[in-house]
C-alpha cells in the first residue's frame, strides 16, 4: 500500500475577511472532492484570512499511479484564480 500525502500553502489574493476565505475553501474543497478520490481538508492557517494551508492524502497500490493523481490535484487546484500556491510538502508514508 503507497501513500501519497501532500501538504501545500496557498495565498487567497482577496479574501477580506474569514468568511469570504471560507467561501473559497468550501467551494475549491467540494470540487476536489467531486472529482478525485482524496481526502482534503484545511489544516493550518485556520485564523489567517488571506492564507491557508491544505493537505490531502491517496491512497494506491502503484506508486507512479499514485503520484500521477497526486499532480493532478495540485493542477487542479492551481487552476483556481482566487488562490496561488506557494509551499508544497510531499510525503511517501
Amino acid at each position: 500500500m503507497i501513500i501519497y500525502s501532500v501538504v501545500a500553502t496557498f495565498y487567497i489574493q482577496d479574501a477580506g475577511n474569514l468568511k469570504e476565505k471560507r467561501a473559497v475553501l468550501q467551494r475549491v474543497l467540494m470540487r476536489t472532492r467531486q472529482k478525485f478520490n482524496v481526502s482534503i481538508a484545511e489544516v493550518d492557517f485556520l485564523d489567517k484570512w488571506q492564507r491557508t494551508e491544505i493537505g490531502f492524502t491517496i491512497v494506491g497500490n502503484s506508486r507512479v499511479q499514485t503520484e500521477k493523481e497526486g499532480q493532478e490535484v495540485l493542477r487542479f487546484l492551481d487552476s483556481f484564480p482566487e488562490w496561488e500556491r506557494l509551499l508544497t510538502d510531499v510525503e511517501w508514508l
